[in-house]
């Protein structure tokens, strides 16, 4: 898998050279390269992050200072949440298809879309898009800050991503487990309830990803990244006529 990442600048002249560029383009950010060491992984870290995502999202955003000077990266290289959440997602396939009677090879089948499509596919895609959009409209004027500085990393985007997809981990494939009889029912108050779940899900995601951008310094005009509220609202109030989105997704993954 080809994902762009920051290329390393010389001492001498400040430009990229010809063999980072061409390294950059290839290699896999760090964080996905070190899924085979599992004993170098920080699991305690991971759940508290998960944790405080919850709770207060911004408290683990502080430690992206602290990881910058420590490691010169914003981004995460430690892959232990990647594990958590792939573990968590591994228990909703099973709860998910308890209720929806599927065998063994039903239930694993369910994981791999959970884990490969809807986090990692849909993180590659969201961290691509966020990326390219922050390093091309939201980067602050030129200063003293060096380039490398001044550039949102790939990884740190497909960190935003991971920290926004774990509250809506727990809005629609935990939360809405628990109310499923409620959401599916063919009457107002039961979609009401329902719509209104995906809305909060979806609205934790934007703002989580608004959260991790504007935690670095460098970028300006982050306010741009809650725009998509406002068409997601607008498709809230219009499916309160009569569209239930609950009923809608569950018949197409499920089916």
């Amino acid at each position: 898998m080809m994902l762009p990442t920051n290329a390393s600048y010389s001492t001498e002249d400040g430009h990229m050279s010809t063999s980072s560029r061409t390294s950059a383009s290839i290699r896999l950010p760090v964080i996905f390269r070190r899924f085979h060491r599992l004993q170098q992984m920080d699991f305690e870290l991971a759940a508290w992050q998960l944790t405080y995502l919850c709770l207060a999202p911004r408290r683990v955003y502080r430690n992206v200072y602290f990881h910058k000077q420590t490691k010169n990266t914003w981004a995460r290289d430690d892959p232990a949440i990647l594990v958590l959440i792939a573990a968590c997602l591994c228990v909703s396939a099973i709860a998910w298809g308890v209720v929806y009677s599927y065998d063994l090879g039903g239930m694993i089948q369910i994981a791999m879309f959970m884990i490969i499509r809807d986090f990692l596919l849909s993180g590659v895609i969201v961290a691509t898009v966020i990326w390219f959009t922050a390093n091309r409209l939201l980067l602050s004027p030129p200063s003293h800050s060096t380039p490398a500085d001044s550039q949102v990393e790939w990884a740190y985007a497909f960190d935003v991503h991971t920290n926004a997809f774990f509250p809506f981990y727990l809005t629609l494939y935990l939360a809405q487990l628990f109310i499923l009889p409620i959401v599916l029912k063919d009457n107002w108050v039961c979609l009401w309830v329902g719509n209104t779940l995906y809305l909060a899900a979806f609205a934790q995601y934007i703002y989580g990803i608004y959260l991790g951008l504007n935690a670095l310094p460098f970028l300006v005009r982050s306010e741009l990244l809650l725009s998509p509220l406002l068409p997601l609202f607008t498709a809230y109030i219009v499916s309160l006529l009569g569209f239930n989105v609950a009923q809608h997704v569950l018949r197409a993954y499920f089916r």
